[in-house]
């Protein structure tokens, strides 16, 4: 069972930035799906390094469409990401450590964050994108 699943309420008119948002949902569901089976302390790691590593080229291939477009509220999109960067290493040093597990308050919180980033935030974005040739 999926955690969150992608469809069309999450889209923000830009083809690429979609694409790599249903990225993030899979990763999400796969860490999920292991936490589920009992395998989160086999994949977790790995999971969540590939969570951090991907989230972290999307941010800035999104910041990079905003910039060449001029979005103006680019600085503050830009600072919301660096805090969510910012929150998840921080648990994954607490996780290798052995301080922290993946549990599912840990992933409500992923999946909250992501998907009101991507229906609030993001959708700022996806017009402002299409009005300067960005589809």
């Amino acid at each position: 069972m999926a955690l969150v699943k992608w469809n069309n309420s999450y889209s923000v008119g830009v083809k690429a930035m979609d694409t790599q948002h249903t990225v993030l949902f899979d990763i999400l569901n796969d860490l999920h799906a292991a936490m589920l089976k009992g395998q989160a302390q086999g994949l977790t790691g790995p999971l969540l390094h590939k969570l951090v590593s991907y989230t972290q080229s999307h941010f800035k291939a999104e910041e990079s469409m905003m910039a060449q477009a001029k979005f103006p509220a680019l600085a503050a999109h830009r600072a919301r990401h660096l805090d969510l960067i910012a929150e998840v290493e921080d648990y994954v040093v607490r996780f290798e450590r052995g301080e922290a597990s993946v549990n599912l308050h840990l992933l409500s919180f992923l999946r909250d964050w992501l998907t009101k980033h991507i229906q609030q935030s993001d959708r700022e974005y996806g017009p402002w994108l299409n009005d300067h040739g960005v589809r």
